[in-house]
């Protein structure tokens, strides 16, 4: 690790005060897996939420650790927003999430349709589709079903897929792509 002489700052130290400004400078609403290609030192998340008008701008992970306060922030921001249910995410599925933006260059946010879902709207999206999972991940913190205007379905899906970290459903019909951490696999057209 380089130190500077003159003002005795490792860029450790340097990093971590970047990023506590960032955290608390961006507008936000209340053991990192490395194979995740487009990863690097930092890690950020930028969604929005038609439904609730939030968005989230932010740094949470450094060189190896996650910083907590931002996680907080995306667990509130990933919440079921029909009951106001929040769940710890899976940090696997941000990561996935946020190597995906990465890999396609793209500075638009995610538009974020789906995070936690509780049960009870698990249950209710059901009975509304038959594409619905009885135990979806969803349920267990672990997929996000997200947007970009400016990508296509297929490429959100093959940036996400090109992960390797888990599960990455398209679908086209409804212009959105699910990412989660679980089995490797893909679905839809």
């Amino acid at each position: 690790m380089m130190k500077d002489s003159s003002a005795g700052l490792s860029r450790r130290a340097l990093l971590k005060a970047f990023a506590a400004t960032t955290v608390v400078a961006a507008p936000t609403y209340a053991n990192a897996a490395g194979f995740l290609r487009g990863s690097g030192d930092i890690r950020r998340i930028r969604m929005y939420s038609g439904r609730t008008g939030e968005r989230i701008d932010m740094i949470y992970w450094i060189e190896g650790k996650y910083v907590a306060e931002a996680v907080k922030e995306v667990n509130h921001f990933m919440r079921d927003w029909r009951t106001d249910g929040v769940k710890s995410m899976d940090l696997r599925t941000v990561d996935i999430m946020s190597a995906a933006h990465n890999m396609m260059d793209v500075s638009e946010p995610y538009m974020l349709l789906s995070g936690y879902r509780s049960p009870q709207t698990n249950a209710m999206l059901r009975a509304r589709s038959r594409r619905v999972a009885k135990n979806s991940l969803h349920m267990q913190g672990q997929a996000a079903d997200l947007r970009l205007s400016t990508r296509s379905v297929n490429q959100m899906a093959k940036a996400a897929a090109a992960c390797r970290g888990g599960g990455v459903g398209k679908y086209s019909g409804s212009n959105f792509v699910h990412m989660d951490c679980g089995v490797v696999r893909t679905w839809g057209r």
